[in-house]
């Protein structure tokens, strides 16, 4: 697989991880934002570390099947490694990350990475999704839907989480992340997100998830969220939930 010319966000939050599946232009651009912004791998270790505690309520409740959007590079303490016992699909619409997360999962049985679309769950191969998330529409599954919100707009994340709530079963349980504000105090790093990079205050995160009800715990920043021990000191960039799809 050759070298990619552009950087990849995924691929730059791998190198901040401590991964290997990353590219000299993916290094240059996280080396840029950070002079820009600070050192951003403890802020990306919290949001790595909601992940497996989100993953592991999931699975407390009996879920063994999950589908996760907008995967990135599947290691560092991905999906499949936090629920060893589930099958997982990976799903992205980058052909780069999606070729390299097809060769990190050539070997397994429980796990496999295919495009699709967050935006339309149409996109995505029937026989991938019957073989890794056998359970779809028709028991409790897990969805992963990390670092996708701040780069749609609010109609289309509410339209996106309506259609997930209808395809998904009852007592199915989204994870779902949130951008703050915090990078506004940093311009120069902020115009490295892009023009569809959207910030959102905190009161605009429930609103956003309709019909999907957040658990007891709340939507609060990730490094909050049913934490291991005292909460790293890290800025409060992203907050965090699970919530469930109830049985109307």
């Amino acid at each position: 697989m050759g070298e990619p010319d552009q950087p990849s966000t995924s691929r730059m939050i791998d190198y901040w991880l401590g991964g290997a599946d990353h590219f000299p232009v993916d290094v240059a651009a996280a080396t840029a934002f950070e002079q820009a912004y600070g050192p951003c791998a403890p802020v990306f270790r919290e949001l790595r570390a909601f992940l497996g505690r989100a993953v592991r309520a999931i699975a407390a409740q009996g879920v063994d099947g999950f589908l996760v959007f907008g995967a990135g590079v599947p290691t560092m303490g991905n999906v499949h490694e936090v629920a060893a016992e589930a099958t997982v699909l990976y799903t992205d619409v980058d052909p780069v990350t999606i070729r390299l997360g097809q060769r990190i999962l050539a070997g397994s049985d429980r796990a496999g990475y295919g495009f699709g679309d967050a935006t339309d769950i149409g996109t995505i191969d029937p026989a991938q999704l019957h073989r890794f998330v056998p359970g779809w529409g028709r028991r409790p599954v897990g969805v992963v839907f990390l670092g996708l919100a701040a780069f749609l707009d609010d109609d289309t994340v509410t339209r996106t989480f309506d259609e997930l709530y209808e395809a998904a079963a009852p007592g199915s349980l989204l994870a779902v992340d949130f951008d703050t504000e915090e990078l506004a105090a940093h311009p120069q790093a902020l115009a490295m997100m892009g023009p569809t990079f959207r910030m959102r205050p905190p009161s605009a995160f429930a609103p956003l998830l309709g019909r999907w009800a957040p658990t007891e715990d709340g939507i609060v920043p990730v490094g909050r969220w049913r934490p291991d021990g005292v909460p790293a000191e890290v800025p409060d960039a992203f907050y965090g939930a699970l919530a469930v799809r109830g049985d109307e």
